[in-house]
Formats: C-alpha cells, sequence, structure tokens
C-alpha cells in the first residue's frame, strides 16, 4: 500500500489552485485560471468558410480578431440555442508563433473556485481510446465533481495553428 498510496497522494501534486468553472449541459467543467484572459457576453460572431463546424468563426473584440470555437460541438455534444447565459471565455493557448487567444463558447460561467491538491483524482481510465487527454483531473467540490479540462489540449496545437491563420 505505500508506493500505491504515494503515487495516489502525488496525483493531483502542482494541479491545485484556482479553477473558473462553468457548465455545458449538466456537466461542471474547470479551467485553471492563468490561462483565462476574459469571460464575455454573446455577441456577435462572423463565419470563416472552411472551417471545422466546432469552429464557429471570428468575434471583433476591441479591435482584435478572436477566432471562437463551439465547445459542446468539440465534445460532440447537441448544441442547443444561446440564452442571456452563454458566454465565451477567451483564454491563452500556445501557437506556432506564440500566445493565441481563442474564445470557447459555454452554456454558462458558475464561479471561481479553490481546488487543493488533494482533492483533485487523475482522469478516468475508460479501457478505450477516448478523449481522455483533455482532462487534466477530476475536482472534488462539496461533494460534486468538476471535469478540469487542460485548454491546451481541448484547443490543440494543431487547431491553434488553424486558429492563427484566421486572424
Amino acid at each position: 500500500m505505500g508506493a500505491a498510496a504515494a503515487i495516489d497522494n502525488s496525483i493531483g501534486e502542482g494541479l491545485g489552485g484556482k479553477y473558473l468553472t462553468f457548465s455545458l449541459g449538466t456537466e461542471e467543467y474547470g479551467i485553471v485560471i492563468t490561462k483565462i484572459r476574459e469571460i464575455i457576453g454573446i455577441m456577435e460572431i462572423t463565419a470563416v468558410p472552411h472551417t471545422p463546424d466546432f469552429i464557429k468563426g471570428v468575434i471583433n473584440l476591441r479591435g482584435r480578431v478572436i477566432p471562437i470555437i463551439e465547445l459542446r460541438m468539440r465534445f460532440g455534444m447537441e448544441v442547443r440555442p444561446y440564452d442571456e447565459r452563454t458566454c465565451i471565455i477567451v483564454v491563452d493557448v500556445p501557437g506556432p508563433t506564440g500566445t493565441v487567444q481563442v474564445g470557447m463558447l459555454v452554456d454558462s460561467v458558475s464561479e471561481v473556485v479553490n481546488i487543493g491538491a488533494q482533492d483533485i483524482e487523475p482522469p478516468p481510465d475508460f479501457g478505450v481510446s477516448t478523449d481522455a487527454e483533455n482532462i487534466i483531473g477530476m475536482g472534488k467540490i462539496k461533494g460534486k465533481l468538476k471535469i478540469l479540462l487542460d485548454v491546451d489540449q481541448v484547443i490543440g496545437r494543431t487547431l491553434a495553428s488553424t486558429l492563427s491563420a484566421l486572424k
């Protein structure tokens, strides 16, 4: 039990900290706060032809062109109409020539929470190939689980290259 317990206790090491939580459907997700640039309400999105379906287009945010992805579509979820709680989380991700800002459409933003390393479990192993590399862990907060996302993986370096070309 000694070695296994040591491994289990260190899973969340370095992952503890502040996370912005948001919802997609009935699920709650979290992104480490240091990746967040800003949160804005839904605004007019200009479609860009010949892009994957989950790339909704671009917005003009104070003179900057920001590519927008529909996170529901990216995760293979059913798209729903936008409402007054729908918002865009602008994040910084690594691109081919530096940091790229990308907006992620989410159903609603919940809160910023502090999750201790001891409250973060490793991503589940489903035994089959999944997009689990998008998940850095499962945060336990007040008896509920939050799926902690690795934004760099969700957006992906290849996708970041595509998105930076849209600017």
